[in-house]
């Protein structure tokens, strides 16, 4: 009996590894979407067959730069030739930038790679699932309907001077996730935002220090990182049709640094 498929960009390690596991232990299969460290994903892969509900569960590491539209279109192809359908698209794939830089001092080389990889690619990488699913309306396996979700950031609201171009990116993507939601919503597909806050990852590796002291001062509400299982925990539960009149919705998994405070 067929499961239902969801690809997870940038699956092989950090917060979409994160999402790939928790979607494994729901029964799912899983493309596991990788750059280039083919290792990573290998490693991924058996992570989610550990922590798979059943036996027979297939997770297939599938790489891909997502700044190329050729490379975009085979890995849907890929995904498509190995499991015959998509059911579930998650977004998570992002870099940081190479330099993080003051605005004023800040290249344009580094914002164009930042929005190629973390806006252009996931919007368009969209589209290509949007087709598939508009040409194979009514066949989603998941509760509900096909599942299109954005994983953004804190930063979508919260100003960085050094890393702008990662600023622009997520507030781009949190649009981004307003379109689709729109345009998709009659199609019997369900889209969601998924806004992280400080998430305890490779990216944040270097600021450890920084954040450890913040969080220690009441930057974070409940006092404590977010992790991978913070996030994939968050994405299961839209997968599996817990909020079935919800689409477009933002889902803050960021320990309540978005509440306004005095």
């Amino acid at each position: 009996m067929p499961r239902p498929v969801i690809l997870v960009t940038g699956a092989s390690r950090g917060l979409g590894r994160g999402v790939a596991i928790s979607l494994a232990k729901e029964g799912y299969d899983v493309a596991v979407h990788y750059a280039s460290n083919r290792a990573a994903a290998d490693e991924a892969v058996e992570l989610c067959r550990g922590a798979a509900r059943e036996a027979d569960q297939r997770f297939f590491p599938v790489s891909a730069q997502l700044s190329s539209a050729t490379e975009r279109r085979a890995m849907i192809d890929a995904v498509l030739g190995e499991f015959g359908r998509l059911d579930g698209l998650v977004n998570n794939a992002g870099i940081a930038p190479k330099v993080r830089a003051d605005i004023t001092e800040a290249d344009e080389e580094n914002f164009d790679e930042v929005i190629a990889v973390n806006l252009r690619g996931p919007y368009f990488l969209s589209q290509l699932a949007a087709r598939w699913w508009l040409a194979h309306p009514g066949q989603s396996l998941l509760p509900g309907g096909y599942k299109l979700v954005f994983v953004t950031s804190i930063s979508v609201h919260t100003a960085s001077v050094n890393r702008g171009e990662y600023c622009i990116a997520k507030a781009g993507l949190a649009m981004a996730a307003q379109l689709w939601s729109v345009r998709l919503a009659s199609e019997g597909v369900q889209v969601y935002e998924v806004r992280p806050g400080i998430m305890k990852t490779d990216m944040t590796a270097g600021v450890t220090g920084k954040y450890d002291k913040l969080i220690a001062e009441g930057l974070v509400p409940q006092q404590r990182w977010g992790t991978p299982e913070d996030v994939g925990l968050s994405v299961a539960a839209l997968c599996r049709g817990d909020f079935p009149f919800s689409t477009g919705s933002v889902i803050d998994v960021d320990g309540g640094f978005q509440l306004r405070r005095l």
